[in-house]
């Protein structure tokens, strides 16, 4: 079946997120599933107990207990009966929260914001729906936001490029509640997930309590996308500038230095105030821009992250065997 329907035209106005190179794709192929904890079991060892092929630990059997799972070499040895609990298998869940609003089709470098969420949104959503992964999307930022549950394959790829198909709006769409999104994919996401917000984090500061919310149960990335001139004003003298999303307007003169420098300053100290929100919140955070290469950077921050993760896997990966072994020892010395 041919997928050519489902492609994305692309213009001069909407010039897509460029190419996505094999070599940064398998580094991130590499790394994606790091940042949930644990690691491969079949893809993913889940932090939750349940039924599975890794021993978690060894403990009494009470009333209830499925006496399949009776231990019988300990209970031999202990005279009691005891019972083994695994690691529950399961896929890697990812959820991807994207910002379609107003803001995102603002763009004044190589690519407007909303090509660089559909780039992110490709790598990782080609990443996370193989292999057996399931990929879930939230896209946010309209009146009707698009929810499309967790799918596998091609599945969850084609229910991808059919959302990124919907451009967003051009103005007077009101101010977009990241908070209301992040609220709903706690909704959606009933196990222990990863989850990858893909927005430029302006409007609205109501999405601390539903992110602290989410970062309790899941892993959780946070990737803020900019344009240079969102920081900066040029020096072409009279600007109308225009909130795209509450449509309203200001104009200024960028011909005095001292605004600029104002503006910058303000601007520099409010994406400082995000930036120090998500740490606080324990929640990843990378910044991609419009200008330039927006791929390694992303690339370069997951394999960071999965490096500092894969250094606690050996103990956290070991840790059940070790409790059996150790109750194992204190048996014998009894």
């Amino acid at each position: 079946m041919s997928s050519a329907p489902h492609a994305i035209e692309r213009t001069p106005d909407r010039p897509g997120p460029g190419p996505l190179p094999e070599t940064l794709l398998r580094a991130l192929d590499l790394t994606i599933g790091r940042r949930i904890e644990g690691m491969l079991a079949g893809d993913h060892r889940s932090s939750l107990l349940g039924h599975g092929s890794e021993l978690a630990q060894v403990r009494p059997y009470v009333p209830g207990d499925d006496v399949r799972r009776i231990e019988w070499n300990v209970t031999a040895r202990t005279g009691e009966t005891h019972v083994r609990v695994d690691l529950a298998e399961r896929v890697l869940v990812t959820w991807l929260a994207l910002d379609v609003s107003a803001s995102m089709s603002f763009g004044t470098a190589e690519r407007r914001k909303a090509d660089v969420a559909e780039g992110v949104a490709l790598a990782l959503g080609h990443l996370a729906s193989r292999r057996g992964n399931r990929l879930g999307l939230v896209a946010f930022g309209t009146d009707d936001p698009t929810t499309i549950p967790p799918l596998a394959g091609r599945a969850g790829m084609l229910g991808l490029l059919l959302s990124l198909r919907r451009e967003p709006l051009l103005d007077g769409g009101g101010a977009t509640s990241l908070g209301a999104a992040l609220h709903l994919v706690s909704k959606l996401a009933r196990q222990r997930s990863l989850v990858v917000v893909v927005s430029d984090f302006r409007g609205p500061r109501d999405w601390r309590p539903p992110l602290l919310q989410l970062a309790g149960g899941h892993d959780v990335l946070a990737v803020e996308i900019r344009d240079p001139r969102e920081e900066t004003l040029p020096n072409v003298g009279e600007l109308r500038l225009v909130d795209p999303e509450t449509g309203r307007q200001l104009r200024v003169d960028t011909a005095s230095r001292r605004l600029r420098e104002r503006f910058a300053a303000a601007a520099a100290a409010e994406r400082a105030e995000v930036a120090r929100e998500l740490t606080s919140l324990g929640v990843g955070h990378v910044v991609l821009s419009t200008e330039g290469d927006w791929l390694r950077p992303l690339a370069l921050h997951l394999r960071r992250k999965g490096r500092n993760l894969q250094k606690q896997i050996p103990a956290r990966a070991t840790t059940p065997e070790a409790a059996a072994t150790a109750a194992r020892r204190s048996e014998e010395r009894e």
